[in-house]
């Protein structure tokens, strides 16, 4: 058989990209945009709609020249997925095609008086019965909610009846298809507060409760089938839109955790450890999320998970070199924190806006505790790595007590995870060995299985079994369980110091 190929769009936080893959999960080329983001106010994070299409464009146009280039048609491209940044919020005219205001980022902290109002009504409690969710700034209905009620073009698209809102992949899908379809996948629609768990549907109590028209939401799909096809003058007109999902989920899929008992975490702008449940979802009473790890297929079962989110991971590096010019670059930050064998007692916690998973507390700041004449440069670069880690033992737990079965290896990918010393002080500290593959594009590749199984170049996932396997690396711990528990213990206690740094705290927190 004559190789067939599978194109994803990977639209994340700071970056885009177009990745091509062929029938053996092998990747063939990519080419990848940096995305222009703003700060508009203290905590407000925005991208324009149109940077965030104009370089997927750019990504697939640059992508799809470096194939042909190396012999490649590109009539073998049978279908494309994409995968998107989650939770962030987009507001569209379905007539004219054009944004009516700018995207608000999943990071976002604006809503955050939005979530203490709808906390104290008395019905709140149907947001997690219902959705699997907790009322937090993180997720999208909150962000609509804002748009509805702050920005005059979209209540005049609304009222007009010409507002379309999505998540990234919404948008995307509604440019790439030329406007022909608005569509969400279920692991997206999972992140909204809007749809319900179990039924897979936009739930209109939770519409009720957030005060959102069901005519402005996309119509839900699964995560594998034909959507709609190109139709824009490029050179992918006519293939097949066939695969969506969230990015973490794609991750997921990607690091082929098929079957539930299975983990990774994600370490990129910010971390998300994601757990396998089956195809029943488990409620979690230790603060994580229930989410939709993928749903391969509109008559196929949904896959549950778990998941476990922290705001920042590889953004506390951009952070030591945009703000503190600690570093000139990113990677300079574990050659740094090679030359101590520890923090030198310090601690930092990375809170800058608010703790996610497990401790979903907003009214936690950044803090760094531990400090003395003897803290330099080393210190301060080991500690930032390792409060990833810290926050991924703190979800680890709760996973383990949720699911009632530990976890004993965890899949690892994004950017952070090709430090070697960061992933050394993660299999440290979780003490389980962690392991990261040799191609680490899993978040695109997930989409790519989703796409190839719509448009048939995969029967079924486990014939990619054998995909990824050789040139794994695997850390395994080094620290004895009691210098694990000790530090860790210390780590709660830093934890603790980051909290109160507001001044709107609930009664309750």
């Amino acid at each position: 058989m004559s190789k067939q190929f599978i194109g994803a769009v990977d639209q994340g936080t700071t970056s885009s990209r177009f990745l091509i893959f062929d029938n053996e999960g092998t990747l063939i080329t990519f080419y990848q945009v940096e995305l222009p983001q703003s700060n508009p106010q203290q905590g407000w994070l925005e991208h324009d709609p149109m940077d965030i299409l104009d370089t997927v464009l750019e990504c697939i146009d640059k992508t799809i020249h470096r194939f042909e280039l190396m012999g490649y048609n590109v009539k073998d491209i049978k279908g494309i997925g994409v995968t998107n940044q989650r939770e962030s919020a987009v507001a569209w005219n379905k007539k004219t095609g054009e944004p009516l205001r700018n995207t608000i980022v999943w990071s976002d902290v604006r809503t955050d008086e939005l979530v203490h109002t709808f906390k104290k009504k008395e019905n709140s409690h149907i947001v997690k019965d219902l959705s699997g969710l907790d009322l937090t700034s993180y997720f999208t209905a909150l962000k609509y909610r804002w748009m509805l009620d702050n920005d005059e073009e979209v209540k005049k698209a609304v009222k007009e009846g010409t507002a379309c809102f999505g998540t990234v992949d919404s948008w995307l899908i509604f440019k790439l298809s030329g406007g022909q379809a608005h569509v969400t996948d279920v692991t997206n629609a999972s992140r909204t507060l809007l749809m319900n768990l179990k039924t897979l549907e936009w739930d209109s109590q939770l519409l009720e409760f957030f005060d959102i028209p069901k005519s402005v939401l996309p119509e839900l799909c699964s995560s594998s089938q034909v959507y709609g096809k190109v139709k824009l003058d490029i050179a992918l007109d006519g293939v097949p839109i066939a695969g969506c999902l969230g990015d973490q989920q794609a991750a997921l899929l990607g690091q082929k955790c098929f079957d539930k008992g299975e983990a990774k975490c994600t370490f990129g702008t910010g971390a998300f450890m994601l757990f396998n449940t089956g195809t029943k979802p488990v409620t979690s009473s230790h603060g994580l999320i229930t989410t939709i790890a993928f749903k391969l297929g509109e008559n196929e079962p949904a896959t549950y998970a778990l998941e476990g989110s922290m705001a920042v991971a590889g953004s506390s590096l951009r952070w030591l070199r945009d703000n503190l010019r600690l570093i000139n670059s990113m990677e300079e930050v574990s050659d740094l924190a090679e030359h101590v064998a520890d923090t030198g007692g310090v601690y930092f916690v990375t809170a800058f806006s608010g703790l996610f998973a497990p401790y979903w507390r907003d009214d936690a700041r950044g803090t760094m505790i531990g400090l003395t004449s003897y803290t330099n440069k080393y210190h301060l670069a080991r500690a930032t790595l390792e409060s990833m880690s810290f926050q991924a033992r703190a979800i680890l737990e709760a996973m383990n007590q949720d699911a009632s079965t530990p976890l004993k290896v965890l899949k690892v990918d994004g950017g952070v995870s090709n430090s070697n010393i960061a992933m050394q002080i993660q299999a440290d500290l979780l003490g389980i060995n962690v392991e990261r593959p040799s191609m680490r594009e899993t978040t695109a590749f997930g989409t790519a299985i989703a796409a190839g199984l719509a448009v048939g170049v995969w029967k079924s996932v486990h014939e990619l079994d054998g995909v990824n396997v050789k040139g794994i690396t695997t850390f395994v711990p080094n620290l004895i369980e009691s210098e694990r528990e000790d530090r860790y213990n210390v780590w709660k206690k830093a934890v603790e110091s980051s909290l109160h740094w507001t001044d709107d705290v609930e009664d309750d927190l």
